[in-house]
């Protein structure tokens, strides 16, 4: 589930603006987004990212259930071109493209529930659900070591309480 576009003629780092907006979210949302996005970037990467769901389908996926797992926008090739200036001389005007790759991921479902996309959520509520055992097993250990205490304190008590020979 992959889409590339090659030698976009705009400026990667005006292109980077909007990918980091759709990054990350369920495809009908960055979809909404991109839509009403004044950004001129909006509109090429809303079609690259209609690309990648039409492959997406093509492998027997839906729509409905992708996310925009990666977006990456690199350097493309510059275009160097000449701007006449004062007193006969010359600038340079570097004319930059960018090349965009969005790669779509499955959100996986558990129990008839969607899960959620970030990884990071799961992995929170994973740590919740052990932190009560690590609790109990703090507790099992403390009494273990108090019962430990209290028989090393007895035996103290014994001895000094026992007669000398």
């Amino acid at each position: 589930m992959k889409a590339f576009l090659k030698n976009y003629r705009q400026s990667p780092r005006k292109v980077r603006l909007v990918a980091g907006l759709v990054k990350g979210k369920p495809v009908p949302q960055a979809l909404a987004e991109l839509d009403f996005l004044v950004k001129r970037a909006g509109f090429p990467i809303k079609k690259l990212l209609l690309s990648a769901v039409s492959n997406a389908k093509n492998q027997g996926q839906e729509a409905e259930n992708l996310y925009i797992k990666s977006l990456t926008v690199d350097k493309g090739i510059v275009m160097k071109r000449m701007l006449p200036a004062a007193m006969g001389s010359a600038h340079r005007m570097n004319k930059r493209t960018s090349h965009i790759e969005i790669v779509l991921g499955e959100i996986a479902e558990k129990a008839g529930k969607k899960a959620t996309s970030n990884s990071l959520s799961a992995g929170k509520k994973d740590k919740k659900k052990e932190e009560p055992k690590k609790k109990e097993e703090k507790i099992e250990k403390k009494t273990k070591s108090e019962k430990v205490v209290a028989e090393k304190i007895t035996k103290r008590k014994s001895k000094k309480l026992a007669p000398k020979n």
